[in-house]
């Protein structure tokens, strides 16, 4: 078993009956959805859940789990999923993927949000290893890449994989992918960006994170907020 199956097998036991859980987006956090797919199955569990992605709604319809739409619900008991990178002070980086919107309005919905990693996303500040993806309005992102470079960012239109085109999010944005001057930290960062017109959303998760369990060497340590 790898550590981040057992940061998910960990982070399962947070789930009770009668929770509506929110299904995060990534290799964890498809660990997480088998698990909670397991006890479904062995032990009766009954909950609800809610998916951030397409991606995570297909991988939970394929195990059988219970899911309500985003639209039905005004609130979640337990929000679970990766990030890519994690501060000292829990601030999160996420959004290499295409799902930041629903990502966030997760977040900030849940009671709790559990963030699951491996010991290689710690990092002393946000941005230290991948640039900060920023969802902008399409015709909006010239005017927005020159903010951004007002306040130490250089960014360029993440492309599709094959290079063939501009990426565009479930959301209808295009990613600006950030790189930052290293001085600037993560709170600070969430705070400007947030004060720029044109952006729909980033992936700075700010003072979001209730706790954060890392998987280390067979281990999991727990980060309470």
């Amino acid at each position: 078993m790898n550590d981040k199956q057992l940061v998910a097998q960990h982070a399962v036991q947070q789930v009770q009956s009668g929770m509506i859980v929110g299904l995060g987006t990534g290799s964890t956090a498809n660990f997480f959805i088998e698990e909670l797919a397991r006890r479904q199955q062995q032990e009766g569990l009954k909950f609800k859940a809610v998916a951030s992605s397409v991606v995570s709604t297909i991988k939970a319809q394929q195990l059988g789990l219970p899911l309500l739409a985003i639209n039905h619900i005004d609130g979640l008991d337990l929000y679970v999923d990766g990030a890519d990178e994690v501060a000292p002070d829990l601030t999160l980086l996420k959004g290499r993927g295409y799902d930041l919107v629903r990502e966030k309005l997760l977040a900030k919905a849940a009671d709790s949000f559990l963030v699951l990693i491996d010991a290689s996303k710690k990092v002393k500040r946000i941005g230290e290893n991948f640039p900060i993806p920023i969802e902008v309005t399409p015709f909006a992102w010239k005017l927005v890449q020159r903010s951004v470079a007002a306040i130490g960012g250089h960014g360029t239109l993440r492309q599709t994989p094959n290079q063939d085109g501009l990426s565009v999010t479930s959301h209808g944005s295009l990613v600006l992918d950030v790189v930052f001057e290293a001085s600037i930290d993560g709170k600070t960062l969430n705070e400007r960006l947030n004060a720029i017109p044109g952006v729909v959303a980033h992936g700075i998760f700010c003072g979001l994170t209730r706790a954060v369990f890392c998987g280390r060497d067979g281990q999991v340590e727990e980060h309470w907020a």
